[in-house]
């Protein structure tokens, strides 16, 4: 398989051209022939003109590279080493949503032929790919893992907004369904991976690494926030502690926050959802979702609690809110829980500005039902700084007394701000 990728007699395909698969698609693009299939034509269209729907890649990233981009069935079935990259949620009550991937699924036993591979890179629980989605195949196929084709698995690491740490420069986790696959996999993959792979011994250790990859930071970065709970009513600055703290040479850096996105607010109900299956109730990964979960309503309370304070009216007080994307410098609102903090602000009878230079306000509209303004008002009674956006950090105390009422809280959940803001109450997480 390797060979005849690299000599350009077969085809590789991404299935899914999302923030993940797009630029795992383009970059094995530039060393062999991939089609690049999607099930929304509108955005494989845009991709063929070289727009990414995602907005992370320039259109310069598109040049010199041999894709096809498509979403008909008949095109995929041009290819023969398959990479599913589509997304993994969890539905309102935190139960995983394999429909993405179930579906996916079902699209390669249509396609699939005598020797071709198959390598997952959706995030899901150890054993998914093996006990959930190969039956659908092998189903829908008629052939048979091992015998007739591979199957593989190898987690995502793509890291929104991150310039630095891109697919080439990120050790890549490899695994098979046999000795043969994983090295084939692996050859595959070293194609693009300049900072080599790791060949996992089978592919639950691969899916397990990927899901606890995200598990720990979420569970760190509930620490930081309960901690920021607690230095709150001692009156101490949470940033300062840390600052001070990460001075010793094996502190982890992790700071409090809202924890949104694709995978470190949803990656340990996976994990969660399969311990309980299988007869255990995970106590530490679900205490540490209950507390990043539970703060955009100890943020907006904060907030309340302020106005109440010093402006006492309530329905008349008015927020804006800076930042409505999941994190810094990404125009992807998908899962972003500053919504929480709007939805916690307007049950108070709060009036809420939503403002953020990278997102698009149809999108925000669509998702979470409020639209984005058009301009900043100069009378807001507290500021919300939700998501550190590098144009963010340029603003000072100047600009805050400008759109504020004299006695308005500038809340700075990340700490951007701190000992700049003189003229104003400031908070932070």
């Amino acid at each position: 398989m390797y060979q005849d990728l690299i000599d350009k007699k077969r085809k590789l395909a991404v299935i899914g051209l999302g923030y993940v698969g797009l630029p795992i698609a383009l970059e094995f693009a530039r060393k062999i022939k991939v089609i690049g299939f999607d099930i929304n034509a509108k955005r494989v269209e845009m991709m063929r003109n070289n727009i990414d729907p995602s907005q992370e890649l320039e259109a310069v990233a598109f040049e010199g590279c041999d894709i096809e981009f498509t979403s008909d069935l008949e095109v995929l079935k041009q290819a023969n080493f398959f990479i599913v990259a589509v997304p993994t949620p969890v539905d309102e009550h935190n139960v995983p949503d394999l429909i993405p991937v179930q579906r996916a699924s079902e699209t390669i036993g249509k396609v699939i032929k005598l020797g071709d591979y198959v390598v997952f890179e959706s995030t899901v629980y150890p054993g998914c790919t093996e006990e959930d989605c190969l039956p659908i195949i092998e189903d829908l196929s008629g052939l048979k893992n091992i015998s007739d084709f591979k199957l593989g698995y190898s987690p995502e690491r793509i890291n929104p907004g991150d310039k630095e740490h891109t697919l080439a420069k990120i050790v890549k986790v490899v695994s098979g369904c046999d000795a043969e696959s994983l090295e084939q996999i692996a050859k595959v993959y070293e194609l693009v991976v300049t900072a080599g792979v790791h060949r996992a011994s089978s592919i639950k250790v691969a899916e397990a690494a990927k899901i606890i990859e995200n598990t720990q930071r979420d569970l760190n970065i509930a620490l930081m926030n309960e901690l920021s709970i607690i230095f709150d009513r001692m009156n101490i600055n949470t940033f300062e502690v840390l600052e001070a703290a990460g001075t010793k040479w094996n502190f982890l850096k992790f700071q409090p926050g809202l924890v949104g996105g694709h995978c470190i607010g949803v990656d340990p109900y996976y994990l969660t959802y399969k311990s309980k299956e299988l007869g255990y109730d995970s106590q530490v990964i679900l205490a540490g979702r209950v507390i990043n979960d539970g703060m955009a309503g100890y943020v907006a309370k904060k907030v309340l609690q302020h106005i109440i304070q010093n402006n006492g009216n309530v329905k008349d007080a008015k927020v804006l809110v800076m930042g409505a994307t999941f994190k810094e410098n990404v125009s992807d609102i998908r899962n972003s829980k500053v919504a929480d903090v709007i939805k916690e602000l307007k049950s108070f009878s709060l009036n809420v500005d939503v403002a953020d230079p990278h997102a698009e306000s149809d999108e925000v509209k669509h998702e979470y039902g409020f639209e984005l303004v058009n301009e900043i008002g100069n009378d807001y009674d507290a500021v919300l700084v939700t998501v550190p956006h590098n144009a963010y950090k340029l603003l000072d105390d100047v600009y805050f007394a400008g759109i504020t009422k004299p006695k308005a809280l500038v809340a700075d959940l990340k700490g951007i701000y701190r000992n700049k803001i003189t003229s104003r109450y400031y908070w932070s997480l």
